[in-house]
C-alpha cells in the first residue's frame, strides 16, 4: 500500500509556479497517494488569485492528483491541534493529515510544525518536497 501523504498548500502553489522542482515532480509525476483538505483548497484559490496563476491548472491538479478530505475548519480544530503547530492558523493542516490517515505532511514550512510531538503522538513526519524526493530516490 502506498504511503498516505497530506500536502500543504505551499507545495501545491510551488508545483504550479515551476515545472522544475521537487514539488512539481511529486505532485505531477510520482505515483503517490496525495491528500488535501477543503480548507487548503480555499487557501489555494486565494493564492492562485494573488499570484495571478492559472486557475484551471489548479482545478485540474486537484481533480486528477489530490484526494480531498472534508471537515469544518473551526475553533475546535484550532483547539484540538494547536499543540502541533506554532501558528494556530496551521492547525487545519494537522487535522487534514489526521483525517486522511497520512503518515507524512509535505510542506516548505517545517518550522511551523511541532515535528517531535506530531511524530510521537500521531506518527506523522513533516518533510519538504526535496527531502521526501531524496528519500524516495534512496529507496530505488
Amino acid at each position: 500500500m502506498r504511503k498516505r501523504i497530506f500536502v500543504d498548500s505551499d507545495v501545491v502553489l510551488s508545483s504550479l509556479i515551476s515545472s522544475k522542482g521537487a514539488a512539481y515532480f511529486l505532485l505531477k509525476e510520482a505515483n503517490l497517494n496525495l491528500f488535501i483538505s477543503k480548507s487548503s483548497i480555499e487557501e489555494l484559490e486565494r493564492g492562485v488569485n494573488k499570484l495571478n496563476l492559472d486557475k484551471l491548472k489548479l482545478t485540474n491538479l486537484i481533480r486528477k492528483r489530490l484526494k480531498t478530505v472534508k471537515f469544518i475548519k473551526s475553533d475546535e480544530i484550532k483547539k484540538n491541534f494547536q499543540d502541533y503547530v506554532f501558528d494556530e492558523d496551521d492547525a487545519h493542516i494537522v487535522a487534514g493529515a489526521r483525517k486522511a490517515k497520512a503518515r507524512l505532511i509535505l510542506s516548505y514550512n517545517i518550522k511551523d510544525f511541532n515535528t517531535a510531538k506530531l511524530k510521537k503522538d500521531f506518527n506523522i513526519a513533516v518533510q519538504t518536497p526535496a527531502q521526501f524526493l531524496q528519500y524516495l530516490r534512496s529507496q530505488n
